[in-house]
């Protein structure tokens, strides 16, 4: 076993421009045809044209079939890493600084079979977990040695994303066959091909290490300010990396209803950008690279509704120096995606404000209402995990600024 260092980096071979503009466009056409996608659909999809080569994950030997196209049949785990790293990108961006290669992001889409409910998952990226043997990225032969208690951020820098892939497999118990690392300058370039995404901000937001400074009311945010608002985290909430999440499910929730909103649908220009927006800023698994897999999966998601696309938290609790899992809360909702069931939230979004310009009505529960114990499980019935925080992407939701006087 070989102890743990920063991966090494090979080569790009040169890009083919006519192959290049042939999946533009064939992007570009994929997006039209799915009308509206989930935006972590997006970054697994309008990203995937990206000329740089695909990677294996491990176990990833076998092509799988290629489905034609129409909705992806069965369930789908999709994880999106979005990285530090700066290496490669424009100067503004700290471009060629290769100190980090973290993932500071790590998201799991999991689609139901029925195509009925989606779940996002978000990692703290401070949370302790084991991490399994990986693989050099140079050189398999010589595999990383396992680790019992290190943070989950750091995986991406020990084996690359077939280790990040490898972890929250062993973590979750679910199979997860594509993944997609993005790096920080494609939130800017699709922030800014939809023309700006609205977020409210209840309490003003005053961050010195972004340089983000924000009033109370609704903004549209793009380019370098929609990056800045998803890094943030010691201008929002408590100012720990769990705050940052819920604010970024703020933007993240709103980006995919401005997406699926028929102002973007109806407009060419912004589809085409949607298309194009980070074709250098992301590094897909293998299968992903294939078009056709790409469009099935977005038309998979393309009818789900809003109030069915969840946001949330795995489930820490505290310790020294960052979070821990909560297995028990974890187990739960695990065994729900699993199950492919839906899944319904206590009410505490991790650290957002529901906006109080919205009303989200319960639906009328009769708690003198018979429950008969033999009744079968109805599959379609949600499983209410109190534990779990987050939301649904319907609901409107504002981020909880605070000032420098309280950090």
């Amino acid at each position: 076993m070989k102890t743990p260092t920063i991966a090494r980096h090979g080569r790009l071979k040169k890009s083919n421009p006519f192959a290049t503009i042939a999946k533009v466009l064939a992007a570009t056409l994929a997006v039209v045809m799915v009308s509206g996608v989930s935006v972590a659909a997006i970054a697994a999809y309008d990203l995937s044209q990206s000329v740089k080569p695909g990677v294996t994950l491990v176990g990833d030997d076998t092509p799988a079939p290629i489905p034609k196209i129409g909705a992806w049949e069965g369930g789908v785990n999709v994880l999106v890493v979005g990285s530090d790293s700066r290496a490669g990108q424009d100067p503004v961006f700290g471009g060629d600084d290769e100190t980090g290669n973290l993932n500071d992001v790590t998201m799991l889409l999991h689609i139901s079979a029925d195509h009925s409910n989606a779940t996002v998952v978000s990692f703290p990226r401070d949370t302790f977990v084991p991490i399994p043997s990986c693989p050099d990225p140079e050189n398999p032969d010589e595999p990383f040695a396992s680790m019992s208690y290190q943070k989950i951020n750091t995986t991406l820098m020990y084996g690359g994303l077939p280790c990040t892939v490898e972890t929250v497999e062993a973590l979750t118990g679910m199979e997860i066959p594509y993944a997609a690392e993005l790096q920080f300058s494609g939130v800017i370039e699709m922030s800014t091909a939809v023309g700006g995404v609205p977020v409210c901000i209840a309490e003003r937001i005053e961050d010195e290490y972004t340089g983000l400074f924000l009033d109370p009311g609704e903004h549209e945010l793009q380019g370098w300010d929609a990056l800045q608002f998803l890094r943030t985290r010691h201008g929002v909430g408590d100012g720990s990396d769990l705050t940052r999440i819920s604010n970024q499910q703020v933007f993240l929730s709103s980006l995919m209803r401005t997406v699926k909103s028929a102002d973007t649908l109806s407009n060419p220009a912004k589809l085409y950008s949607l298309a194009k927006a980070a074709l250098s800023n992301v590094v897909l698994s293998d299968q992903l690279q294939n078009v056709d897999n790409l469009v099935a999966m977005a038309m998979a998601l393309k009818d789900i509704p809003l109030d069915q696309i969840k946001f949330v938290q795995y489930p820490t609790g505290g310790v020294e120096g960052g979070v821990e899992p909560n297995y028990e809360a974890a187990d739960a909702l695990f065994a729900a995606l699993a199950a492919d069931q839906p899944i319904a939230l206590g009410g505490d979004t991790g650290g957002s404000i529901l906006s109080p310009d919205v009303t989200v009505e319960a639906a009328p529960v009769d708690p003198a209402a018979p429950v008969d114990p033999a009744a079968p499980v109805d599959p379609a019935a949600p499983v209410m995990l109190d534990s779990v925080k987050g939301q649904s992407a319907d609901q409107y939701t504002c981020s909880n600024g605070r000032t420098l006087d309280d950090q």
